[in-house]
């Protein structure tokens, strides 16, 4: 599945690093692509998207589903 995530609060890349390890202790095989700039978390991932959502929240950013 492909979800897209709206995320505050991510300002470097170490916030970058963060969520995609994050992301990637629920589902190893996931795939992740950051947008800083716009806040864009997009996850190709099998995981269930309230897993991943509870993960990002877990480290600190809020996270504001997006349109899929």
């Amino acid at each position: 599945m492909q979800y897209t995530f709206q995320v505050q609060g991510m300002t470097c890349a170490h916030c970058e690093r963060a969520v995609t390890q994050a992301l990637q202790q629920v589902d190893p095989q996931a795939s992740v692509q950051i947008d800083r700039a716009q806040g864009k978390v997009e996850v190709q991932s099998s995981a269930p998207r309230e897993a991943l959502a509870a993960a990002i929240s877990e480290e600190g950013y809020t996270v504001v589903p997006a349109d899929q």
